[in-house]
């Protein structure tokens, strides 16, 4: 698909540019090309092999979503067997979760080449609570799904040409990474020091934090905390994850203390690796989620790292760096040529000796990458991605805010190179999650059975005006943020012999929506400022202009997003304040980097994809048009569809009540479980 040419253009270009997106997740890897539109022009995905799937398991996944899924194929190869593995033996397919309690669903294809040959997993599970990643097998993946793509792209360019089109070309590149997973690697041979990394939702670490948290007072807790704007305390971030590898594993206190030791998340591995200059960085994004990274200053904090026990003159920290920024030239790493077929090793070898060279410039961690990709870039936008559970985003623009209600403080993106002073400089956002969204809607599949498939929730739901009196919270492991009571259990309220199937649709959806509200209403709270917190902000409209409110538009992406009736539902249950976008993109993430990437030029006239933030808005929202041609902002545009409150003020704000004293009677419910559990056992004994 050819990228229509930019307004006044008078002759056919000779190229038509295109920015490829590197995007690692917990349990694939992918490489997608995006152009103008931001549409997907060509994209190769990996599965991870895991421990915990299948019987057998293969280093390589199935493949698929690539422009000629023939040729991608010419771009596979088995993964180095030699390594050691750390894994334990296969066991029965089994979700795992995140700290958050989002169930992240073990992965594994089988290929037929790979059945005869043993293989290491990229993800293992060697003990409950465990999740590990292989560090060289996830740069494989990623120069696996890269030469794919230039597979395609030379067929389909081939073609191009031959018809009379302008062939397409990969001007730059941007890294999109799951977040907090640490890797420890060597500065002289570039290897792994174990062949093992630590997952963000890895839980080995409990002890260590728990110990941290008894053994330090309250002002010390505070004061680091607004530093990091994360909780102290959590096994998600990555500086418990790299104490724990230095007092648990001879070999990485042996490398520090030989001050050989080189750190780094995901997007640090993987810039290293494949640019030419060895670039030791990482961008803000991630590196505000290791526990080290003053929000202030925006360098590693010495009081951080000596809470942690760290030495400067040990251990290798990558130089923080922006989200759009020349990070180096691309660059094949030796360490995965026998990943790759001849075929694959010559395209990728020609596309690093292309003058000019081509860069990696744009990396953004992958929530932040969803924010960006959603194109929410007012200060007072927020996103949500539906998936197992929800992420939810508020950028607060320039301004850094610690929440009081249990959200995180990070950072959303920083593209230093834009003319606008403001948009130049590091956005902030707050980050909530809640635990169960879409396994809400499986367990009504699955349990209940009161739909055959997924995508029939919305219409089942949408047979009733209301839920009859029903309440559904969905608290399956408990309350997440802002409530923080992990004794609840999911409950279900006020039915009757008048309760239908429709009725507890509509409940468990409007449970879900309920929810998003509760984090959304926190976040509003949080940035209208102290003295504020107890006025509800969603029930308020500023002059009737979304941006004066202090949460002004919901982007949303995932699976229930593709449902208009539950994102009608979402609406109502925001009320007039706040109005609903879906996405753009089915990959908001991935295109959050190559924004990032082609944003990335100093000098405007070389961003020949997108100018600035406005220009992306203009081309990936709106298809080019401009402004005076494009449809009311009611109507559904070109790639996207808006939805607003139709509900009633009244009604709203009835249910929100039935709402709150529902979450009421769900909590403590373990607790209560637990000591009947104790006295019964006591009554036994006597």
């Amino acid at each position: 698909m050819t990228a229509a040419a930019p307004t006044g253009a008078t002759e056919e270009p000779s190229e038509v540019p295109l920015v490829a997106s590197i995007d690692v997740g917990t349990t694939s890897s992918r490489v997608i090309l995006f152009n103008m539109l931001g549409q997907e022009v060509s994209k190769h995905q990996i599965e991870y092999s895991t421990s915990a799937s299948r019987e057998k398991y293969a280093p390589v996944g199935k493949r698929r979503h690539s422009v000629d899924e023939t040729t991608a194929a010419a771009a596979g190869g088995g993964s180095d067997s030699r390594r050691a593995s750390r894994a334990s033996p296969p066991s029965p397919a089994q979700p795992i979760f995140s700290a958050e309690g989002i169930a992240i669903e073990a992965n594994e294809y089988l290929e037929i080449e790979d059945l005869e040959r043993p293989s290491v997993p990229t993800l293992s599970f060697p003990r409950a609570g465990w999740v590990e990643c292989n560090p060289l097998g996830i740069l494989a993946h990623v120069v696996q799904c890269f030469a794919a793509n230039l597979v395609s792209v030379d067929r389909v360019n081939g073609s191009r040409v031959s018809n009379g089109l302008a062939p397409y070309r990969i001007r730059c590149v941007g890294i999109a990474n799951m977040r907090e997973t640490t890797l420890v690697w060597s500065r002289k041979t570039g290897e792994p020091v174990v062949p093992y990394g630590i997952v963000w939702n890895d839980t080995r670490t409990s002890a260590i934090v728990t110990e941290k948290r008894n053994s330090t007072p309250q002002a010390v807790q505070d004061r680091l905390r607004a530093k990091t704007g994360l909780p102290l305390y959590s096994t998600y971030f990555s500086c418990s994850k790299l104490r724990w590898l230095l007092d648990n594993e001879p070999a990485v206190r042996a490398c520090y203390d030989a001050g050989d030791l080189m750190f780094g998340t995901v997007d640090t591995w993987l810039i290293y690796h494949l640019t030419s200059n060895r670039a030791f960085v990482s961008d803000v994004t991630n590196a505000s989620r290791t526990g080290f990274m003053n929000l202030d200053t925006l360098v590693y904090d010495d009081e951080l790292l000596n809470y942690w026990d760290l030495a400067r003159d040990k251990v290798n920290l990558p130089r923080i760096v922006s989200s759009a920024e020349y990070y180096g030239d691309f660059a094949l790493p030796e360490c995965v040529r026998t990943n790759l077929t001849p075929v694959a090793w010559s395209l990728l070898t020609d596309f690093c000796a292309r003058t000019p060279a081509v860069p990696i410039q744009g990396c953004l961690g992958d929530q932040s990458a969803s924010l960006v990709g959603q194109l929410a870039f007012k200060p007072g936008a927020a996103k949500c991605t539906y998936g197992t559970g929800c992420f939810l985003l508020y950028n607060t623009g320039t301004k850094k805010l610690i929440s009081s209600h249990g959200a995180l403080t990070t950072f959303g993106y920083w593209f230093p190179h834009l003319e606008n002073e403001e948009h130049a400089q590091p956005h902030f956002a707050l980050e909530g999650s809640v635990a169960v969204a879409g396994a809400v809607v499986q367990w009504l599949r699955d349990n209940l059975r009161l739909i055959p498939k997924a995508e029939d929730i919305g219409p089942l739901a949408s047979r009733v005006s209301d839920t009859g009196g029903v309440v559904f919270v969905p608290a399956f492991s408990g309350l997440f943020a802002p409530y923080w009571d992990a004794s609840a259990r999911a409950t279900i309220m006020g039915m009757s012999q008048h309760t239908t199937a429709s009725h507890l649709a509509r409940a468990a959806v409007e449970g879900v929506c309920f929810q998003a509200r509760a984090i959304l209403k926190a976040m509003s709270s949080d940035a209208a400022g102290e003295g504020r917190k107890d006025r509800d902000f969603l029930e308020e409209v500023a002059d009737g202009t979304y941006e004066k409110a202090p949460l002004s538009m919901l982007a949303v992406d995932g699976g229930m997003s593709r449902s208009k009736e539950v994102m009608q539902i979402q609406a109502d249950i925001l009320g007039p304040c706040v109005k609903v976008r879906t996405s753009a993109s089915s990959e908001c993430t991935a295109l959050g980097a190559a924004i990032a990437a082609a944003l990335a030029y100093e000098k405007r006239e070389d961003r020949v994809l997108w100018k600035d933030l406005k220009d992306v808005k203009k081309w990936v929202m709106y298809g080019g048009t401009e402004p005076g041609n494009r449809p009311p902002v009611d109507e559904e545009s070109f790639r996207t569809r808006i939805f607003r409150s139709k509900s009633i003020d009244t009604e709203r704000r009835r249910k929100w009540k039935l709402w709150e004293a529902a979450i009421e009677r769900s909590r403590g419910w373990m607790n209560i479980v637990e000591q009947s559990t104790h006295d019964n056992a006591t009554a036994k004994n006597m």
